[in-house]
């Protein structure tokens, strides 16, 4: 069969209207602002094999983990119809425990699916030792409940035991069950729209079509890495720490780039830590595949195919390769920024008029779980703040808005202030926090919370301490600030605490600036 580029062009259209409209169905049926508001998921279509055909454009950091997932649950489940499969354990395809998938088998005829599609979304808690699942823990077992690949849907008959079983493992019950069954209908739509397309188009084009996709990627991701030129650039830049006394965590790497092929290679990083910023393999991939990704000018499908020339080395046991049971719940969110900030700073070597400055480098998670007496039940608000972009060589970056690993949207403060008991006292962008330059980095924001309810808080923030680099000249972006003002008294917070607040307390979160580019 011979590849039509202009039907080439329709599937990949086809192929990504499914997988967008799974986060539609998603986030219109999903019970948490942190799902139906914040869209923080991310849906996907695979072949046969597992290999991913499409994604939507949602979450970068669920880039190539989520074909791991997929992986995972073939390689533990001989699936039916009907079937369905959840697991969130980080060591068995995942990325953090707050991050569930959900995957699903799509069968056409025979006895062996023809297609999977998955989906993963961000619960706002999943259990563990504080509010929304985010904690300062040293283990694994701290973070949530620990979820292999299992049968969620059998045959098309949700496993009520199962269910049961996490349900009272978590906080917010209610709400998690809601978002549950908004993943399980975004998997029905997608496998609905898969066999329409099939009948439409019959399998054999269908197929041939999600392979050249993939085989067109992997030539486009090809193409932009011929483009940069051969030799080896190396970068190093640091976690701020672990929150247990683990400062200036170093993440080094070196990408060699021979002709069409990249090696990213982080063996020198530091070994994982005792804090929960340590990352997994599907992490760090993750980050890389983003990295080239973004490089590419021509709307190339996200999918397997942009792996393929790439080698990302790592050593079990480091910051970016932790070995179980490791805290890992910051790795997915903070520590998936630096390794960004790595790589394009050794690029930025390489390529220095198409790098930006270091961003924000954090996603300044922020987690409130406590009893609302309005409803006399728990509530877990979960979110991420944005902050600023790095500057190019283009232009400032923008400001106030989530970069990199991160495309979520933010709480609106009517959805905030409706679902919980709190009120938010300012919500502004942070006047000159970018780096200044000849094209200055885009400014962070100021998110201020009163608290209508005792309540614990943890944060999970970086660039606290080690700002956002500039790039040639440009300089540092202003570092982040977290405080508490109780009583009118204003005191200052480390990048990583938990503590319990009262009624009337407030919380302060100014965000980081990005990094500069070039001398003003």
């Amino acid at each position: 069969m011979k590849m039509n580029p202009v039907s080439l062009e329709i599937f990949k259209n086809r192929f990504s209207s499914i997988a967008e409209e799974m986060g539609i169905t998603l986030a219109r049926t999903a019970f948490s602002p942190n799902i139906k508001e914040r869209r923080d998921f991310s849906c996907a279509v695979f072949n046969q094999n597992g290999e991913m055909i499409a994604q939507a454009s949602h979450i970068p950091v669920h880039l190539g983990s989520m074909p791991m997932s997929v992986q995972a649950a073939v390689e533990n489940h001989s699936l039916n119809r009907g079937d369905m499969i959840m697991l969130n354990d980080p060591f068995k395809g995942g990325t953090h425990l707050p991050d569930i998938t959900m995957v699903a088998p799509v069968f056409l005829s025979g006895d062996d699916p023809q297609f999977y599609v998955a989906n993963r979304a961000h619960h706002a808690d999943v259990g563990g030792m504080s509010s929304g699942s985010m904690p300062l823990s040293t283990s694994i077992f701290q973070e949530g409940v620990i979820i292999p690949p299992v049968r969620i849907v059998n045959k098309g008959k949700i496993d009520e035991q199962l269910m049961k079983l996490f349900l009272n493992n978590v906080r917010t019950p209610f709400e998690r069950e809601g978002d549950f069954s908004a993943q399980i209908m975004a998997n029905m739509t997608g496998v609905r729209r898969i066999r329409e397309l099939v009948r439409k188009h019959e399998f054999k084009l269908v197929d041939f079509y999600a392979r050249e996709l993939i085989a067109y990627s992997e030539k486009m991701t090809r193409e932009t890495i011929r483009k940069i030129p051969d030799g080896t650039y190396s970068f190093e830049d640091v976690m701020d720490d672990d929150g247990f006394g683990n400062e200036n965590i170093r993440i080094k790497v070196t990408v060699v780039i021979e002709g069409d092929r990249a090696t990213v290679d982080f063996t020198e990083s530091d070994p994982q830590v005792k804090g929960s910023v340590n990352a997994v393999y599907a992490i760090t991939l993750s980050a890389v595949l983003y990295v080239f990704r973004s490089l590419m000018k021509e709307d190339v499908p996200t999918n397997t195919g942009c792996l393929r020339p790439i080698r990302v080395k790592t050593r079990k046991g480091t910051i970016v390769d932790a070995r179980f049971p490791a805290a890992v719940s910051g790795g997915n969110v903070e520590t998936s920024q630096r390794i960004v900030d790595a790589v394009l700073g050794a690029l930025s070597k390489a390529i220095p008029d198409r790098v930006p400055a270091a961003g924000q480098g954090t996603m300044n998670n922020i987690s409130i779980g406590g009893m609302d007496k309005r409803t006399r039940k728990p509530f877990a608000y979960y979110e991420t703040l944005a902050g600023g972009m790095g500057a190019c060589g283009r232009g400032s970056g923008e400001s106030a808005i989530h970069s990199h690993m991160t495309n979520t949207l933010n709480t609106p403060i009517e959805a905030l202030e409706y679902s919980y008991p709190m009120m938010v006292t300012e919500y502004s962008i942070r006047k000159g926090s970018g780096g200044k330059g000849l094209f200055n980095g885009g400014d962070g924001v100021i998110r201020e919370i009163r608290l209508l309810a005792d309540a614990e808080v943890t944060v999970l923030s970086e660039r606290r301490k080690n700002p956002a680099y500039g790039l040639f000249g440009g300089e540092p972006g202003k570092t982040g600030r977290n405080v508490i003002v109780r009583n009118g008294n204003v005191e200052e917070r480390p990048g990583k605490f938990y503590e319990n607040l009262e009624e009337n307390d407030v919380i302060r979160i100014e965000t980081p600036g990005g990094g500069g580019y070039g001398k003003a």
